[in-house]
């Protein structure tokens, strides 16, 4: 009997330590956390930095990539009935010069991305023709580039990367591509919730 009265003692003691040393566990965790409603993400702004462009040179830009050839600029794409070419602005918004793409028509561009892409440690610019407003295409086109240098006047070895989706028309504005798997993702607008497709790697340019 003193020995089952000793184990019950023994058991409830160490019951009753073991959550006393876990409760300062969690104290000791919720003291180091930051309140959440100060906390800033460090590389994030507080407030957006505004650059204004001058008229007329850019109206519709649609798409924005951040240059990695290129360092202190930004890619810009304009949407539907712009020529087809990328332009080159300073982070200052300072507009550089125009690039023309061979053999892309810009039906309805929409979303660029830089990302890596068939050549390992390469960057690849993706424009992405994909706004279908009417829901009247079958087809849609991703054009597929090696980031050119600001020297640049036009780019030449373009891939066109021709899709459908499985389920009829889409209206999409944005894609997304992996830097690691190198599939794209395509997010849908008119949709209700908007869809997410993946174009997974390698992509046919056939």
């Amino acid at each position: 009997t003193s020995i089952n009265t000793f184990i019950h003692y023994f058991f409830n003691f160490f019951m009753r330590f073991q959550n006393f040393v876990l409760f300062l566990l969690l104290a000791m965790t919720g003291c180091q956390k930051d309140d959440p409603g100060t906390v800033v993400a460090e590389g994030f702004e507080s407030s957006p930095v505004v650059k204004p462009l001058n008229p007329g040179i850019i109206d519709e830009a649609s798409g924005i990539a951040d240059s990695k050839a290129n360092p202190g600029y930004l890619w810009v794409q304009q949407d539907s009935g712009n020529p087809n070419e990328i332009a080159l602005l300073s982070h200052d918004g300072i507009f550089h010069k125009s690039i023309s793409i061979n053999a892309a028509i810009n039906r309805d561009w929409e979303d660029m991305a830089l990302a890596s892409g068939p050549v390992a440690g390469t960057n690849y610019i993706y424009l992405a023709d994909i706004g279908d407003n009417s829901l009247a295409f079958s087809s849609y086109f991703i054009f597929r580039f090696v980031e050119p240098p600001a020297a640049a006047t036009t780019v030449a070895n373009v891939d066109k990367i021709t899709f459908q989706y499985p389920d009829g028309p889409h209206d999409a504005e944005a894609i997304l591509v992996d830097n690691y798997t190198k599939d794209i993702y395509i997010i849908t607008k008119q949709d209700n919730p908007s869809r997410i497709y993946k174009l997974a790697f390698p992509q046919s340019t056939n």
